[in-house]
Formats: structure tokens, sequence, C-alpha cells
């Protein structure tokens, strides 16, 4: 009643059978993520799927070689909601005409998650790597607007192991550092992104404020709310879906961030 919604059903099979529904939204657990949205791209269907988009390789292969098939692809997008944000819009429009190599660090005060949470289990959740950096690699390589060539990562040794520093390098030479910590304290805001760029730094912090250092023509842009970029990220696959614009993010972008999330997460551990 809330949303307008005029159905609900828990069988899956009425949703993919059904002829008059043209766009499926994907919110179920990690594991059933890739199944789901295979099931949405055969039946062609435009698919928006939380991240992750899958778990694992031979998932995310054939994810890919199924899109591929298609004469004529739905809309695929993965809910990575924080290049959509007013923010990022801005900086990406700032730092793209920088000359240069850029350098990036972003630090996320992400909080604990219980060993028995589901999203730490390997077969349900995929692990934070997957089910959460994913994000930060995601937002990092849209604003570099480069591919990534090399990646690694160390881990601090404890129980959890979802402590981490990711490093990532990029083709043309740029270089980015993920903090990903889940032993601060939660009366620290939680994500935290620089851009060092030419003799200019960039800061923004927890997307309500954004800063620049060295810049005379820009010194600070400000929200009055957290802006994530939910919403424009959601109107933008329902204008994709219209033929009013482009799919905002290609499958390729989405096949290369879930393989590098998965390979980082399968990566051996190189522990401090």
């Amino acid at each position: 009643k809330k949303f307008g919604f005029k159905t609900s059903t828990t069988d899956m099979d009425t949703i993919f059978s059904d002829n008059e529904t043209d766009a499926v939204v994907i919110a179920t657990r990690h594991d059933s993520h890739a199944r789901l949205v295979m099931r949405s791209l055969a039946s062609g269907k435009h698919v928006f799927v939380e991240k992750p988009l899958c778990l694992s390789i031979n998932e995310l292969k054939d994810i890919r070689e199924l899109y591929q098939s298609l004469e004529k692809p739905p809309v695929l997008m993965v809910g990575f909601n924080r290049r959509f944000s007013s923010h990022i819009v801005r900086l990406k429009s700032m730092i793209e005409n920088i000359p240069g190599k850029k350098s990036f660090v972003m630090t996320v005060n992400a909080g604990a998650v219980s060993l028995d949470h589901w999203v730490q289990d390997p077969d349900v959740g995929g692990g934070r790597i997957v089910g959460e950096v994913c994000h930060f690699i995601d937002l990092i390589m849209f604003l570099c607007s480069e591919k990534i060539v090399h990646t690694s990562k160390t881990v601090m040794d404890d129980e959890r192991g979802d402590t981490c520093s990711i490093s990532l390098e990029f083709e043309g030479g740029s270089i980015a550092t993920i903090h990903y910590f889940a032993n601060g304290s939660k009366s620290v805001p939680k994500e935290r992104l620089e851009v060092f760029a030419n003799g200019k730094v960039f800061q923004l912090n927890n997307f309500r404020v954004l800063t620049g250092f060295g810049s005379s023509s820009f010194k600070k842009f400000w929200t009055w709310r957290q802006d994530k970029g939910h919403k424009i990220c959601v109107a933008s696959f329902v204008a994709a879906i219209q033929g009013k614009i482009v799919a905002p993010m290609s499958a390729e972008e989405i096949f290369d961030v879930s393989r590098i999330a998965i390979e980082l997460a399968k990566e051996p551990k190189s522990k401090c």
C-alpha cells in the first residue's frame, strides 16, 4: 500500500513469464543474484540488481556469455549508486580536465559485522570485498575513466579478515588505495574520498561536503543531506529502459568491477 504495488507474489515464475513486465529489480541475498539476473536476461527483461552482480568467476562467465549472445540485450545495471552522487558528478567534471596522473584514497569506516552474519558467509554473501568493496572499486574506476591493470590487498590478521587495504593501478599510470576498515568507531563518518591531481587536492567527506585545495576555481560544494546518488541511480535506470538515455553504465564496466572484486576476495592474503 505504501509504495503503490498492485500485486505481490512469492512465485518467481510468474514474474519471468509475464509479458507485461519489462523490468526486474533484484534485491535478494547475494547467492541468488546470478541465477535471477540470467533468468531476467533470458526472458528479455531489463534488470537492476543490487550489488554484487554475482559471487564467482564461473557465474560471471555465464552472465557475460548470455548477455553477449543476445541480439538486443536488455539494460543491465548494478546498484553502484555512488557514481551518481551530485558530489561525484561535480568532482569528475573537475578532475577530468586536470592533466597528468592522479592518486585516489578511499577510506571506509565500515564497522564490524559478526562472523555469523550471512554477508560474511562466502557461499551466501560472498564476503565484504565482493559484497561491499565493489562499490568503491566502481566509484574510483568511474572517476579515473581508465581500466584497472593491477590489484593487490593487505589484510589485518584477525578472525574476520575484513579489515584491509586494496591497491589499484590504472592503465594510464594513476593509482588508488581503498582502506576498508571494520575496526573503527561509529562516531566517525563512514566514508571519505581524497583525490590528488597536479598540485590540487579534492576531499569528499561522507557525501556531504566536497572541498577543493589548491584550486582557484573551486573551494566547496555541500548538500543539506548526504547524497550517495540512490535516487539518480534508479531514475537513470528507468530513463534507460524508456529509451530516453543510453545505459548509464556499460556491461563491460559491470563485468570488470565484478571480476576485480571476486579476484581480490580470492587472492591470497598479504597479512600485516
